[in-house]
């Protein structure tokens, strides 16, 4: 995938929480959870709901991956 959620990861580490704590605080589900996980895309209403939890902006979570392409 051209994106990566490496960032995002990192923050949580930060922030002492874990990957089902930033699910049930941001309200998403666990499939799209997985889908992060896996560095797949995500819909933008997904990443404002963690930006808002975390109190960080989209390019803090996300990075894209210049030269990668599996759409």
């Amino acid at each position: 995938m051209p994106i990566s959620y490496n960032k995002l990861w990192k923050i949580l580490i930060d922030k002492k929480m874990n990957r089902t704590d930033l699910k049930d605080a941001a309200g998403i589900g666990t499939t799209t959870l997985s889908k992060l996980g896996k560095d797949q895309f995500v819909s933008m209403e997904v990443l404002v709901k963690i930006c808002d939890t975390l109190d960080c902006n989209i390019g803090d979570i996300v990075d894209y991956v210049k030269g990668e392409k599996e759409y």
